[in-house]
């Protein structure tokens, strides 16, 4: 081997690399041990830059650590998953394909791409892991956008240290796996979002509307967003004319170009018709893919729908549910309901009525006690037409209404809602819990002992269990907290609108400090529209969480946003 040459930034020898400069001169020293030195320059550089990496991130790293300790925890502790009411259908589902009038089958096709490996305690396995998913995602965005530290981990402790968080991934419900299609729909739109980053946020926004319904009003916050954000400067170029004659034809392109903050010249020329369309479409381009994007799986799943029920939709059950919100305040005196509707009337006055979903699900309720079964389609239209002839006779009650239910997303405490047995689902329980007792639940569970080759009831195992749910009791996030954190991005915002011009102009054209927004118009649209149309319940609240944090997380980034 041959030594390296003092103060030569060139290769020496026998194609060996020389070492790292310093001041203008070369260490002459070579690797003790054989390999070469490149091999093992790297692999210091290599090792150095890991460690350097670890440092920079260590305190979300140990946040992260402890997210998946607890997830471990719980699924050693109650195995191999926790049942909801909803979970048996979403089973029946998956090995029955064919679509709900309540729910979109979007979850049941996540179970059925699982069914192969025949563990219901895998899939809580994955959904786990999808549940530490977003809170890496949260994190990653925050960074990648230009957030502190400090504030994209506390952006992603709630997703990954919330007791009740843990729990929803441990259930068989369809939540955990919608609230990650979001995140990591905001994820890649973050920065500076490029033709296959809209695309592949269209295939998640597409995604999570088959998963949970209330994703197709999310999909237009999204698109709007892309539609308002404000593009970069740059000047509209046109191909060149060809000219016989004349001085600097052949290349010339209008509007010249000219400096950064330097007007060009013929600036003030109109762009004409065409250049307006052309500025229109390029602003509207990303809107466009988003939302076609989406529509695929939306409208292939739609026509299944229509091949099956010969109605329009992806669900038969909107008009129902809308009925038994209406019902917390619908006054019939006051409606004066033709006949046909005034058999959903109630007598009672609303403080005595009860949940507005026991209207949906309770055998003696007007509804349900109708000849036929709920969701068909003549009595989803009756329904959907008495809630309509109340939300126009009462606007205010339907207000006051909305804004009662909205409120209990903000206790500082968790009290029992809608009733202890829904309540009990959401707790980690002390003992098994039993088998379902009504017909289609029963029917679920048979087919989930198919699905799982065997007992699918929950073994709770002690001391773990007993661990989570001493977790569980001390560690979750208070409602008061989650207003908070959403009542900051837009003070923030308000606060940053009434500085001066002359700040906003030294940012330089194309920054953008409004990317907190569509995470946050997403998670305010989670907690209201379940308000709205349905019914306030636990479990709706937790995807809005990893969104609103998101958001507050963002207010610390400095990115270009450019289209």
């Amino acid at each position: 081997m041959v030594a390296s040459e003092r103060g030569s930034g060139v290769r020496s020898g026998a194609g060996e690399p020389s070492g790292p400069s310093s001041g203008g001169r070369v260490r002459s020293w070579w690797p003790p041990s054989g390999g070469g030195f490149s091999s093992w320059w790297s692999s210091e550089r290599a090792g150095g830059r890991l460690w350097g990496g670890l440092r920079a991130h260590r305190w979300f790293l140990g946040v992260l650590g402890l997210g998946v300790a607890l997830r471990v925890v719980a699924m050693l502790g109650y195995r191999p998953v926790l049942w909801f009411p909803d979970s048996y259908t979403y089973v029946v589902t998956a090995l029955r394909p064919r679509p709900d009038l309540v729910r979109p089958a979007g979850y049941s096709m996540f179970l059925r791409l699982l069914e192969p490996f025949h563990s219901f305690g895998f899939v809580a396995f994955v959904q786990h892991l999808l549940g530490a998913a977003i809170g890496v995602l949260v994190y990653a965005a925050v960074r990648r956008a230009g957030g502190r530290v400090w504030a994209a981990t506390l952006a992603a402790a709630p997703v990954l240290l919330d007791a009740y968080q843990v729990q929803l991934e441990h259930l068989l419900v369809s939540d955990t796996l919608f609230a990650f299609l979001l995140v990591a729909a905001m994820y890649v739109l973050l920065g500076r979002p490029r033709w296959r980053a809209v695309c592949l946020a269209g295939a998640l926004l597409g995604a999570a509307t088959l998963t949970r319904t209330v994703g197709l009003p999310l999909l237009a916050v999204v698109a709007v967003w892309l539609l308002v954000r404000r593009p970069s400067r740059e000047p509209l170029v046109r191909r060149p004319r060809k000219q016989t004659s004349g001085a600097g034809a052949a290349g010339a392109v209008w509007p010249p170009v000219g400096r950064p903050g330097e007007q060009a010249p013929g600036a003030g020329r109109a762009v004409g018709a065409r250049g307006v369309m052309t500025r229109a479409w390029r602003r509207a381009r990303p809107a466009a893919v988003l939302v076609l994007v989406a529509l695929v799986p939306i409208a292939g799943y739609a026509a299944w729908f229509w091949a099956t029920y010969h109605r329009v939709g992806i669900v038969g059950s909107n008009g129902v549910f809308l009925y038994g919100r209406t019902m917390s305040f619908a006054d019939c005196s006051v409606m004066r309901p033709p006949r046909d509707l005034a058999v959903l009337c109630d007598d009672r006055p609303p403080s005595r009525r009860p949940p507005s979903q026991e209207y949906v699900w309770a055998p003696d309720a007007p509804l349900v006690a109708l000849p036929g079964i709920t969701f068909t389609q003549e009595t989803d239209r009756l329904a959907g037409r008495f809630a309509l002839l109340a939300l126009r006779s009462q606007p205010l009650d339907y207000a006051a209404s909305v804004l009662s239910e909205l409120a209990r997303s903000f206790t500082p405490n968790r009290p029992v809602y809608p009733d202890q047995e829904i309540y009990d689902y959401y707790e980690f329980p002390a003992r098994t819990p039993p088998p379902p007792g009504r017909y289609p639940a029963t029917y679920g569970a048979s087919l989930a002992v198919r699905y799982e080759r065997g007992p699918i009831g929950t073994r709770v195992v002690e001391p773990l269990a007993g661990w989570t749910r001493a977790y569980q009791d001390v560690v979750w996030l208070p409602g008061t907290v989650l207003l908070a954190v959403l009542l900051l991005p837009p003070g923030v915002a308000a606060g940053r609108a009434w500085r001066s011009r002359a700040r906003r102009r030294a940012e330089g054209p194309g920054t953008s400090r409004t990317a907190w927004a569509p995470p946050w118009v997403m998670a305010v649209s989670l907690l209201v529209i379940p308000a709205a149309t349905a019914e306030f319940d636990y479990r709706y609240v937790l995807p809005a969480v990893p969104l609103a944090f998101l958001s507050a997380g963002l207010l610390t980034a400095r990115q270009t946003d450019r289209s």
